[in-house]
């Protein structure tokens, strides 16, 4: 095993860190977690912001991680979420730094973010009907999300990216929507294949709409054309959408992450950390290792490094989901972080 950055069996680098502040979130989206809500971690379980600080530091500065993503549950209702920004700004090598929310109270934080450090943000947005943002989110929230867009965009959190998850028979027919009024806004939209990941265990393959039913949706109304950009290690697959401009003149583009029919694990590139402080080395992985038990019992920064070192290179060569022993990870996605 290495003793250098994070690199597994496989011979993959991770340096993209997804790090959930909070398992909380004042959404109860139908692909995460039930009406009532999960019972949430307990305040002595979850990283104190210097502790989150702390670990994303020896990820920066040991470990070779060059982008940083906060993430949640809603990451917005941290309490500490501008000090851990602002912190995560100031380390050298300076990482890139984004949010994953669902955009409530964005529009307070958007500028306040961005003065701490912060580059950019993703903002589910997965219907333009309010009707319909009820019936998906069980709360009637969506021009607050609305609002956290045009936010995010005056205050340079750019580019503002939108992830759109459809599901079947509720908006499964909003794509080309979804799709002209980020155009017209200029933000940069992605569409993400339902996952199993949510707290009931309901993902059905036969019921998720693909992201071959997405493109063939899109295709009715658009000319997509292949991006020529390298594609990386990055999730979403891209096309150019012809005679449409991004601002600042570039061709604007649509994505789609096809996590489980289009996997692209061999290529992927990230770590995550959830907010009680374990690795995960896949979204979909069913183990997890302890930082935060290290970290608490006195370890120092190198012995926290080689745990994650090791971690890592225990991940898997893909998440198995075609596999018929395909087992869903116990934690749900808002327990996980994106």
């Amino acid at each position: 095993m290495t003793t250098a950055g994070l690199v597994d069996r496989f011979g993959r680098v991770a340096t993209d860190l997804r790090v959930s502040l909070t398992d909380r979130c004042n959404l109860r989206c139908n692909y995460c977690m039930p009406v009532e809500g999960l019972p949430w971690l307990p305040n002595s379980a979850v990283l104190t912001d210097d502790e989150v600080i702390r670990l994303v530091r020896v990820a920066v500065e040991r470990l070779g991680v060059d982008e940083v993503r906060f993430t949640g549950g809603e990451p917005l209702i941290r309490p500490g979420l501008t000090k851990i920004v602002t912190a995560v700004a100031e380390l050298s090598p300076r990482p890139r730094l984004s949010l994953t929310t669902n955009g409530i109270g964005l529009d307070k934080l958007a500028r306040p973010l961005r003065e701490a450090g912060l580059d950019r943000v993703n903002v589910s947005l997965d219907t333009l009907d309010g009707e319909r943002f009820e019936r998906l989110a069980h709360r009637r929230r969506l021009p607050d999300v609305l609002a956290g867009l045009t936010a995010a965009r005056a205050a340079g959190l750019t580019p503002v990216k939108i992830n759109s998850v459809l599901l079947r028979d509720i908006n499964e027919d909003e794509a080309p929507a979804l799709l002209r009024f980020a155009l017209a806004e200029g933000y940069e939209l992605r569409f993400i294949e339902q996952m199993p990941l949510d707290a009931q265990h309901a993902w059905d393959r036969t019921r998720m709409i693909t992201a071959a039913e997405i493109l063939a949706a899109l295709e009715a109304e658009f000319t997509l054309l292949p991006d020529p950009a390298e594609r990386g290690g990055a999730p979403a697959e891209t096309w150019l959408v012809d005679g449409f401009t991004a601002p600042g003149g570039q061709p604007a583009k649509v994505g789609v992450i096809g996590s489980v029919t289009r996997p692209f694990c061999g290529d992927c590139d990230r770590t995550r950390l959830t907010a009680d402080g374990q690795v995960r080395n896949c979204l979909f992985a069913t183990e997890e290792s302890d930082l935060r038990g290290a970290l608490r019992g006195g370890a120092g920064d190198e012995e926290i490094a080689d745990r994650w070192r090791a971690a890592m290179w225990a991940k898997r060569a893909g998440h198995g989901i075609d596999d018929a022993k395909f087992l869903q990870p116990a934690r749900p996605m808002s327990a996980i972080g994106g």
